[in-house]
């Protein structure tokens, strides 16, 4: 194979979900801290003990990215790669990749390998990948790989991302929400309705009180901020099936995307959505 894909584990993708005769994929994971226990976040990693663990730990848990040298491992197997990263905003792990890449091409000048901030996490990235694996498997040996990144820059400016609390236990401990707020929001049955900004930071679009009117909410947010005509959307939910096919029906009533698939949370996202969060990628 002389194309792959290269993620950090953001993504929430399984290396065993990824397919082609074409085209390699490896994931890049982060580290998780909690407490005295690091957790990997490998395909192995178990989210509900990850979760148990973050509950247990009075004191902040944090994340980690992955060095340079693990970018430069997966990097130099294949002579053209793609790599795309959580928000440069968000994690120092676009950077990480960008001086692997610097790493390996001292070495491999002939290789080509192009880093892509996603300026997102989780479902975002999730298309990204997917249009990254349909236009190198089109392209074929022979495939222009600088069109290739031109059109998946283009392709990312056009994906948003926005995503739902419940759980505020991890904002409070890491001093970003004041436990009465937290506190106030939990009993009162109030959702935080986030979206990630064109650069790639976090800013709070709504608040809903109970499910369906956050779910409805969601689909009046996402309306907003594109035409969702033929969309593809990706759910990620931490330990919420119900919730995430909720608000998939809710997302199939109200717009006319193309298709809308779940995904479960990895341990990234789920560090940062906790338990029942959901994060849409459209």
């Amino acid at each position: 194979m002389t194309w792959k894909i290269v993620s950090d584990s953001s993504c929430d993708l399984r290396a065993a979900s990824f397919h082609s005769d074409s085209v390699a994929f490896e994931l890049v994971p982060l580290r998780i801290q909690v407490g005295a226990q690091a957790f990997l976040d490998s395909d192995q990693l178990s989210v509900p003990e990850l979760l148990a663990a973050m509950a247990a730990e009075k004191a902040a848990s944090s994340t980690a990215c992955p060095s340079p040298a693990a970018f430069a491992r997966a990097f130099e197997t294949v002579d053209r790669v793609v790599c795309v990263t959580i928000s440069s905003n968000l994690s120092g792990t676009y950077h990480a990749a960008c001086i692997g890449r610097e790493m390996v091409l001292e070495e491999h000048p002939e290789k080509q390998i192009c880093v892509l901030d996603s300026l997102a996490a989780s479902g975002a990235m999730v298309l990204l990948i997917r249009r990254a694996q349909a236009l190198m498997e089109a392209a074929g040996d022979g495939g222009d790989f600088q069109a290739i990144c031109d059109q998946l820059r283009r392709y990312q400016a056009t994906l948003r991302t926005c995503f739902t609390l419940e759980n505020f236990d991890n904002l409070i401990k890491n001093g970003r929400m004041r436990p009465i707020v937290g506190t106030l929001l939990h009993t009162l049955g109030i959702h935080v309705i986030a979206e990630a900004t064109e650069e790639g930071t976090i800013r709070v679009a709504d608040k809903a009180r109970g499910v369906n009117k956050t779910y409805r909410a969601i689909t009046s947010l996402m309306a907003k901020s594109k035409d969702c005509t033929d969309a593809e959307v990706v759910i990620s939910h931490c330990e919420n099936l119900e919730g995430a096919m909720a608000l998939k029906r809710q997302i199939l009533a109200d717009l006319p995307v193309k298709h809308v698939d779940l995904l479960s949370c990895r341990g990234l996202t789920s560090f940062y959505a906790m338990e029942k969060g959901l994060i849409v990628g459209y």
